[in-house]
């Protein structure tokens, strides 16, 4: 796993199988983020059989088959969406086309799971949820920020069984490391990352939703700017917003392209819970100065304080859950209203957010 480099970011978990050798079989198809291959790791070790694997560029799929050698390499996207024993399309294409790919998987008759941003404006939103409703298919989110960090599932449990009360406030503190040279030419355009805050800022506003357990909120303010980097006008390296949830719970968040050269990790994720009865506080990939490991909870509530280190100690039951959600048609890994709710209100921040020159 690569822990200097978000892009290439991708937690393993131990195996823990949901269904038979050969039950659900998905494919990837888009690789322009590193995001596929966390994506893929969390369905295999569900039990899922990774199929097939189409990427227009070959040094990319080349480079994909070196880390999944089962994935048999396809001569086009539709040779995977003609395959009729494939149930789920995972997909990290650049954005903006995550939408299109996503209309043609669900035409097809499978279930669509993309990489966050699962697209980049109101009117692909507003196709995609059109589109869920005409053919019953999914439309499910890796928003890893909670998915896919262990800290953040066990903070969802406990809030879950009551331990800091009602949720009232969360804060999310999301830097990441550039690493500019690495990255395409897509990553400083807008129009087709979708911005800072529709990109990494909807992890953040899906971590608020729900972790407060609301079905709606609103923007109240957001602010964008480039600061350091003219070098690349359309790039934004800072964003920031305030939300004002349906149930009273309210939100700040900060993204930014700041992580320095000194941490060995690819950003100090933070995020605080205020609850009517205690806190939490996740340090998710590194509690600096002190552990580089990552996954600790700190909660502190009317029984006291604790401290925990969850690496390896929780799993990632989201990607089990999902297989079987496809396979019953169920919503427990993931509902389809808050997948596109959160997005919806990154992208609404992102529109309406304040340009600082």
């Amino acid at each position: 796993m690569q822990r200097a480099d978000g892009m290439m970011y991708a937690p393993q978990g131990k195996p823990n199988p949901v269904v038979d050798a050969g039950e659900f079989r998905f494919a990837a198809v888009g690789l322009d983020h590193g995001h596929i291959y966390g994506m893929c790791n969390g369905l295999i070790e569900a039990g899922a059989e990774l199929a097939w694997v189409y990427d227009p560029d070959p040094i990319k799929v080349a480079a994909f088959r070196r880390r999944f050698p089962q994935a048999r390499a396809a001569n086009s996207e539709a040779q995977v969406l003609d395959d009729p024993t494939v149930h789920l399309v995972a997909c990290a294409a650049v954005p903006a086309d995550r939408c299109s790919i996503g209309l043609r998987v669900m035409d097809a008759g499978k279930d669509f799971f993309a990489d966050k941003p699962p697209l980049t404006t109101l009117e692909q939103l507003a196709l995609a949820r059109a589109r869920v409703a005409a053919t019953a298919r999914k439309y499910a989110v890796y928003y890893s920020e909670r998915l896919h960090v262990e800290s953040a599932v066990f903070a969802g449990d406990l809030i879950q069984q009551g331990a800091i009360g009602r949720v009232l406030q969360v804060v999310n503190l999301a830097p990441h490391r550039a690493n500019l040279p690495s990255r395409p030419a897509w990553f400083f355009d807008p129009g087709r990352y979708g911005g800072i805050l529709c990109d990494i800022g909807s992890h953040q506003i899906e971590q608020f939703l729900f972790y407060a357990g609301a079905q709606d909120a609103r923007v109240l303010h957001s602010k964008i700017a480039n600061y350091r980097h003219p070098q690349y006008p359309g790039f934004q390296d800072f964003g920031d917003a305030t939300l004002l949830a349906d149930n009273g719970a309210t939100m700040y968040f900060r993204v930014d392209w700041f992580t320095p050269d000194g941490l060995p990790v690819w950003g100090d994720g933070r995020t605080f819970i205020m609850g009517s009865d205690g806190t939490i506080e996740l340090r998710k990939y590194i509690d600096i100065a002190r552990e580089e490991s990552g996954d600790h909870l700190y909660l502190v509530n009317h029984q006291g304080m604790q401290h925990f280190a969850l690496h390896g100690q929780v799993g990632f039951p989201f990607f089990g859950q999902l297989i079987l959600d496809c396979l019953q048609r169920s919503e427990q890994a993931q509902p389809q209203a808050h997948a596109f709710k959160a997005i919806e209100l990154a992208i609404q921040a992102q529109n309406m957010a304040m340009h600082i020159s």
